[in-house]
């Protein structure tokens, strides 16, 4: 038994050390990329979760035709059901897990280290979204600037993107 535990241990030990290699080396062609100051910029957004939405939006500036198809893609964008008598708003179930996943780390670290982004959760809780929405509110938001900043090659701005609303404002 104790052989057994002492070989596990060792194939445990060498998948870590394969796991820090290669999060070693995204990183370093992470910040080779020339999208790394305008990704990085952004709250939340280091070289691994930097490196993970980039791979899986592509560094193609024609892949998606504006903010909305990239938010859809990324499963952030509500999906709205209407007929003549009901209105249904859900979280879409159709989406690229992978980043909606990486998405919501981004969008929970930029509201826990941000303070517009951290205000802006805070705005969508009182208005009565529960935790998960709002943060997916979050992510929906950070997305759409996302991609504004890398179409038009501009740092992320949080007073802009945050700017609170001229009814709240008031």
């Amino acid at each position: 038994m104790g052989t057994e535990a002492l070989a596990l241990l060792a194939a445990l030990d060498t998948a870590c050390a394969n796991v820090d290699e290669l999060g070693r080396a995204s990183a370093e062609l992470f910040q080779q990329h020339p999208d790394y100051a305008i990704m990085t910029s952004f709250p939340g957004l280091a070289d691994s979760t930097g490196a993970r939405v980039l791979a899986e939006i592509g560094d193609d500036r024609d892949r998606f035709a504006d903010a909305r198809a990239l938010k859809a893609y990324a499963g952030s964008a509500p999906v709205t059901r209407a007929s003549g008598r009901s209105l249904s708003v859900t979280h879409r179930q159709i989406k690229n897990n992978r980043l909606a996943n990486v998405g919501w780390i981004w969008a929970f670290s930029a509201a826990s280290n941000c303070e517009p982004a951290r205000q802006y959760y805070r705005r969508r809780r009182d208005h009565g979204d529960r935790h998960a929405a709002a943060t997916r509110h979050l992510f929906n938001k950070l997305l759409g600037q996302l991609y504004h900043c890398l179409q038009t090659q501009q740092r992320f701005d949080g007073a802009k993107a945050f700017a609170v609303p001229l009814s709240e404002a008031a």
